[in-house]
């Protein structure tokens, strides 16, 4: 490929992310560009579009084709009690530093397809503390959340539940399960882009795994400012295993556990 050809296929990826942020909000450009443009590519040629600007006119006209670009750009892949360990450190470790502070305000940021705030309503109903909390999931994919809110998941979803936990919060469906009527009452699901709209406050943990190594370090600063601000004193941020916050004082947060992050 020539540089005249390298530079108008980079042209036809700086356009697509300029009309992406004018049309829905969406700023791919906080999103680490090797990786999303490759992801993109991937998913237009796959769909039979030469360039990104005949892949955009194709979403106008295809709500289908613009879900499937949401779904790839946002990388729904989730499971229940994923990386189990950590969660039983909150479960036993962090979540009583927290009961005097009831009742607790939760937050699920990119909750995906729902196993992850599903999987806070089980630690918190078995703790005794589901009625007296509350659980907010959010995510930008409206296919994630629809998903969510049905509650009803392949076999391969569970593969990290504890059996008991399986037998306790889970209705075999055929080939699906169906989350607990309970849990799924508990967990109140809306639309949110995390790098554009304001935060709620007074959070005792929020829980955001899995999504911020797809960011740009200067969106990630941005991110766990916000993060920190929304937190009320003593709350917890839980992050993800390969998203380790290196200087969490530049943010007003210690160290609490692995992964886990204490307001100051």
């Amino acid at each position: 490929m020539s540089l005249l050809e390298k530079g108008s296929e980079q042209d036809d990826y700086v356009l697509f992310i300029h009309k992406i942020k004018a049309a829905t909000g969406i700023d791919l450009a906080q999103y680490k560009e090797t990786q999303m443009k490759r992801r993109l590519t991937t998913l237009r040629l796959r769909h039979g579009y030469d360039s990104f600007a005949a892949f955009f006119e194709g979403m106008e006209q295809n709500k289908a084709l613009f879900l499937d670009f949401l779904d790839r750009m946002t990388i729904n892949v989730s499971e229940f009690w994923r990386n189990r360990n950590r969660w039983e450190v909150l479960q036993n470790t962090l979540l009583p530093s927290l009961t005097s502070h009831l009742p607790l305000k939760v937050w699920s940021a990119a909750c995906s397809t729902g196993e992850e705030p599903y999987t806070i309503a089980m630690i918190l109903d078995m703790a005794g503390l589901l009625s007296s909390s509350t659980i907010m999931a959010t995510d930008i994919d409206d296919g994630a959340l629809a998903k969510a809110g049905q509650g009803t998941y392949l076999k391969r979803s569970l593969k990290e539940v504890p059996e008991q936990v399986v037998k306790k919060y889970f209705k075999p469906e055929g080939l699906h399960y169906k989350i607990d009527p309970k849990l799924a009452e508990a967990v109140h699901f809306s639309k949110q882009n995390l790098l554009m709209d304001p935060f709620e406050d007074g959070f005792d943990l929020i829980v955001c795994r899995n999504v911020m190594i797809y960011f740009t370090e200067e969106a990630k600063h941005v991110l766990y400012q916000k993060f920190a601000n929304a937190l009320r004193p003593g709350g917890i941020l839980f992050v993800g295993s390969t998203e380790q916050i290196f200087s969490p004082g530049e943010y007003g947060l210690e160290g609490a556990e692995t992964f886990f992050y204490r307001k100051k």
